[in-house]
């Protein structure tokens, strides 16, 4: 494949008033950026710098290599529920490695081209996870917002319900208002700007008041970062980790896991970004951007990272339109970690508790989960079992099993609208010819039936092909298998034509096939069927199939 950037292709053309747009749109989008790559550090596990780091480094990489001109990268919120997990299991250290892994999956997939398959994963799928995802970073928010009192939390989300109830009566009502208000100002903020997102003006205002609160009347009951957190303004050391085999067989299923995340949210974000802008993205360069992303930030200290949907729309409604504007935002979310990073530490738990709260909400698509309740009962079926086992187990089960079961519902569907027909006397052309009123009937000599298979001529189809030929039974002297709505054959649909060849040629019966388009007429040339059947018994129609049959009755 082609790895080509779109930096490189934006950059051709560039001009004064498109770096000013940039300039414009990476400036506000790196001060957007900076509370929420805090937040979504601190509800990970890690330190709030490491969110950071990510957004530095990963944002850079992202920008620089991507297959979007418009795509922001960074941490983001769908990583949380799974970064939290591993670094409780296998520490700051097992992170790393899952996230490098991971990001050799990106690559692969990338040069693989599998970013085009990425995007048929099942809708049910992709908002059962994301509203569980979603239901479960609140859950882990409500300790902060309440500056509740309750020990070492449990990883569980029954067990973390099962506490804060528990422990409800040791509220701060100092942080619970903090909590509350900012979440308030973040709502009710786009009704008075849509520029300056709501959650950077929460956090300013916020901030402020608990200085002069904690400062000028003493009041110290509300938890800022720097109170659990020491944050280092410096640049990262790399810092490669010790990985083997053993390590890898361990963590590879939670690194598939981020590898999907990141891939997901990542295309969908650049597919919302298109619409937007009116262009199109390149999927799987975009992909191997992301994967070398997650290969460098852990060796500086960071978390997984992938394409952040509100951050890429905040720089499209400020003028971004070139990855230039990805690039600034990189660097001037390191000149405030180097220049103002102290600062930081004066920001309030529990008003990052609220940023996330409204992250949590904004990613729950409750509408969109809403209205799928209304859809077959086998996409309810995959959007319930997925929402659960996101909510209850884990994020690896949940994607294993989700994209399991919609993979096996596919495949009972594929099958339902499959089949084999079988006629003895006469075809009916007429009931396979649109708009047409006349009624064209193709007479079957006398020995001579037709099996018309409709569909993919796969495992599914192929087992209710051969079921149907045992129920029949009979033997007639010709046996046409009619395939020109077979758009393809497998493994197990060509295993089992070879098997009713010979079978057929045990009986004394004549195998002719019509209809068969060329990708088909390719495997069954591959496998060795047409050297089986004779290139002479394969046809292009039925009327060639049928005259076929004519002179082989003929001379019996």
């Amino acid at each position: 494949m082609r790895f080509q950037p779109k930096l490189l292709s934006t950059l051709k053309n560039y001009s004064k008033e498109l770096f000013y747009k940039d300039l414009m749109a990476g400036i506000i989008v790196g001060i957007v950026a900076l509370p929420l790559a805090i937040a979504f550090g601190i509800a990970s596990g890690v330190t709030p710098e490491k969110g950071l780091f990510t957004a530095i480094i990963a944002g850079f990489i992202i920008s620089f290599l991507g297959g979007s001109k418009v795509q922001i990268g960074g941490p983001t919120g769908a990583f949380i529920v799974i970064v939290y997990g591993i670094v409780q299991e296998f520490g700051v250290t097992g992170l790393a490695i899952a996230t490098m892994i991971a990001g050799v999956m990106l690559i692969a997939m990338g040069l693989l081209k599998l970013g085009s398959v990425i995007k048929f994963i099942p809708f049910p799928v992709i908002v059962g996870f994301t509203s569980g995802i979603a239901v479960t970073i609140f859950s882990t928010q409500i300790k902060d917002l309440f500056g509740l009192q309750t020990g070492e939390m449990p990883g569980d989300f029954l067990s973390k319900w099962g506490v804060y109830f528990q422990t409800f009566t040791s509220i701060n009502w100092w942080a619970a208002a903090v909590g509350i208000v900012s979440i308030g100002i973040i709502a009710l903020s786009p009704k008075i700007s849509k520029k300056i997102p709501g959650s950077l003006i929460a956090i300013v205002v916020m901030t402020v008041i608990v200085y002069f609160l904690r400062e000028k009347f003493g009041i110290t009951g509300i938890e800022t970062i720097g109170d659990r957190f020491t944050i280092d303004p410096s640049l990262p050391k790399a810092a490669a980790p010790v990985i083997n085999f053993e390590v890898i067989e361990t963590l590879l299923p939670t690194a598939f896991t981020i590898a999907m995340l990141g891939a997901i949210e990542s295309l969908l974000s650049a597919t919302v970004a298109d619409g937007v802008i009116g262009d199109k993205h390149n999927s799987n360069t975009e992909l191997i951007a992301q994967g070398v992303a997650n290969v460098v930030t852990p060796i500086f200290g960071g978390i997984p990272a992938t394409g952040a949907i509100a951050r890429t729309m905040t720089n499209i409604n400020n003028g971004g339109r070139t990855p230039v504007a990805g690039i600034i935002h990189a660097v001037v979310l390191l000149l405030i970690l180097l220049f103002l990073g102290d600062l930081t530490k004066h920001i309030p738990m529990a008003c990052l508790a609220g940023v996330l709260v409204i992250v949590s909400y904004n990613m729950s698509e409750w509408r969109t989960f809403k209205a799928l309740m209304k859809n077959p009962k086998s996409d309810v079926a995959v959007l319930i079992a997925t929402f659960l086992l996101t909510v209850i187990f884990d994020l690896t089960i949940a994607i294993e099993i989700g994209l399991l079961l919609a993979v096996v519902l596919f495949l009972r569907r594929i099958s339902e609208t499959s089949g084999v027909s079988i006629f003895k006397s006469e075809i009916d052309e007429a009931d396979y010819v649109e708009g047409t009123s006349d009624t064209e009937k193709l007479q079957l000599p006398k020995g001579v039936e037709v099996y018309e298979i409709e569909g993919p001529f796969f495992f599914g189809v192929a087992n209710k092909f051969e079921e149907t030929m045992k129920q029949i039974g009979d033997k007639p002297a010709i046996r046409i298998i009619r395939m020109r709505k077979v758009p393809f054959i497998d493994s197990t649909g060509t295993h089992n034509l070879e098997n009713l060849i010979k079978m057929s040629q045990k009986d004394k019966t004549q195998i002719l096939l019509s209809g068969v388009n060329e990708n088909v007429r390719n495997v069954l040339i591959n496998v060795g069927i047409e050297k089986l059947l004779g290139a002479e018994n394969i046809y292009p129609n039925i009327n060639e199939a049928l005259d076929r049959a004519n002179v082989l009755l003929s001379k019996k």
